[in-house]
């Protein structure tokens, strides 16, 4: 299986790595929440760029990545998590891609978050952007309401694969002990079967939030802590998620 490395952090080798979300609305919180986090104890930064009151001025977020690529001393994930995935925003399929060519082009960030379910088309051509500026691409997929067969995880996660991410992710919402253990199972048949580069799963909220630190057991290369305030059901405070995973480590 290939690894994906940004900057000093190589993603599939070794403990999960550790992600934490910036989700500031002014650039002022922005700026602080970037200082506050790059003390933290984390591999790599995600900007929601959901969060952010300009996100519409596409030439002031490129240009404010930046900004938070030089504050928070660590590699730069941006996304725009779409309403219908669960993020804060909705934004046309059309100015979603323009504001990723922007970021792309003019921007500064190592890696950059494209949902699943986006037109084929512009989801090939922003990943084929990205890559020749060096930036690897996440693909997603959010379900909040349920959780896929295993048969559909698989399934979406291979897809991902087929259309060329670097590093493929699903976040599912558990409704019985059951639903948690599929997507575990699901998470450990896909790595050891299928995966030939990173996947990152989580099972979200209280009844999942086992899933956010057992990626080493079932091959889920990183996970998601919070640390100003949790982009997702079931985020676990980053210095917490650290220390446990540091415990629960194979070797």
């Amino acid at each position: 299986m290939r690894t994906v490395t940004v900057e000093d952090v190589t993603i599939g080798e070794g403990l999960p790595k550790l992600i934490v979300p910036l989700v500031g609305q002014t650039s002022e919180e922005l700026i602080k929440e970037s200082e506050f986090i790059s003390q933290l104890p984390c591999d790599i930064v995600e900007w929601r760029v959901d969060f952010y009151e300009k996100v519409l001025d596409f030439s002031i977020v490129s240009s404010f990545s930046k900004t938070i690529k030089k504050a928070i001393k660590k590699p730069l994930l941006i996304t725009f998590r779409s309403k219908k995935e669960g993020g804060e925003k909705e934004l046309p399929t059309e100015q979603y891609f323009q504001l990723y060519q922007e970021i792309i082009q003019n921007g500064q960030c190592d890696l950059l978050d494209i949902e699943l379910f986006m037109p084929e088309k512009e989801v090939s051509e922003t990943i084929a952007l990205a890559h020749q500026k060096g930036i690897k691409v996440i693909m997603c997929n959010h379900e909040f309401h349920h959780t896929p067969s295993m048969e559909e995880i698989l399934s979406r996660l291979q897809k991902m694969q087929d259309k060329n991410a670097d590093i493929c992710k699903l976040a599912v919402m558990p409704n019985t002990p059951e639903d948690v253990l599929t997507l575990l199972t699901a998470t450990e048949t896909m790595y050891r079967e299928y995966a030939d580069r990173p996947i990152i799963t989580m099972s979200m909220g209280a009844l999942g939030m086992v899933s956010r630190i057992t990626g080493e057991l079932t091959g889920s290369s990183a996970t998601f802590g919070s640390a100003v305030k949790a982009s997702a059901p079931g985020q676990i405070p980053i210095g917490e998620l650290k220390e446990m995973i540091e415990t629960l480590k194979l070797s």
